[in-house]
């Protein structure tokens, strides 16, 4: 009869057991999935089960770690994705969530670009540790990411995103990000970025209600995620919650398009 060992399909004999596949294929595991579920008993298997054996402090192979990873994607999903490029501009609140995101449903490059530094006051938001404080948050990022999702490939850029380097930054990305704080920036990135859809932010500041912020699609290849209205300003600050959800709205909306999927 078939079943799944960590997520690869095979072949066991019927009647056999938890435990015998374990002392089979790797008697040091000390954690048993089965079908979803950790469990310390001997079970029977049956057919068309799931089972993971993890060892505690081992990484998997390469490959049998990034089927894991994966498996929960829909059918499809991880090879359209595998094959993308995405550029993000800015990797503070906003564009560090959004690389966090996207390094883990296994996006194939990420091309990212920050001349900033990891200071105290990004803490409350970003993606960085007390221990990174002084690093370039392309330096610190990358480190961060590669702890996430190995298998991604990311080219990391510290240096001032202009309208003379864009082409040069993102011109073969897939989709594009706008993750700045700075209005400037953002209509700066707006004007000066041709060709692939562009998925931009405008509004998340404080702490109002997560409801408020969605997506607006702006012509053809222009998408606004936000409430397009509470930007920072004394009494409302930027902080994790609601700049974490418009972070993630910004990479489901990657997603979407990347899987013709963001609609109109």
């Amino acid at each position: 009869m078939k079943i799944l060992l960590n997520e690869q399909e095979l072949d066991i004999a019927a009647g056999a057991t938890l435990w015998q596949l374990r002392d089979a294929r790797k008697s040091g595991a000390d954690v048993l999935i089965y079908n979803g579920a950790a469990v310390a008993e001997d079970l029977e298997l049956k057919e068309g089960d799931s089972v993971n054996l993890i060892q505690r402090g081992e990484v998997p192979p390469a490959a049998e770690l990034e089927a894991l990873m994966v498996s929960r994607h829909t059918p499809g999903v991880h090879e359209k994705i595998k094959g993308a490029t995405v550029g993000i501009a800015g990797l503070g609140g906003l564009g560090s969530a959004i690389a966090v995101a996207l390094a883990r449903i296994g996006i194939g490059k990420l091309i990212l670009v920050d001349f900033d530094v990891v200071e105290p006051s990004n803490l409350n938001r970003q993606q960085y540790f007390i221990d990174q404080l002084g690093m370039t948050k392309a330096e610190a990022l990358e480190a961060n990411l590669k702890r996430i999702n190995p298998y991604v490939s990311y080219e990391m850029h510290c240096t001032k995103v202009m309208p003379e380097n864009i082409s040069e930054l993102f011109g073969a990305v897939d989709v594009m990000v706008e993750a700045f704080d700075r209005p400037d920036q953002k209509v700066m990135l707006m004007q000066n970025f041709k060709g692939a859809p562009l998925v931009a932010a405008s509004g998340m500041a404080g702490y109002g209600s997560g409801e408020t912020i969605g997506v607006r699609k702006m012509g053809d290849r222009i998408y606004i995620v936000g409430d397009r209205e509470t930007g920072a300003a004394p009494g409302c600050g930027l902080m994790a919650p609601r700049v974490g959800i418009c972070a993630n709205m910004q990479a489901n909306t990657v997603l979407r398009i990347l899987l013709d999927s963001a609609g109109a």
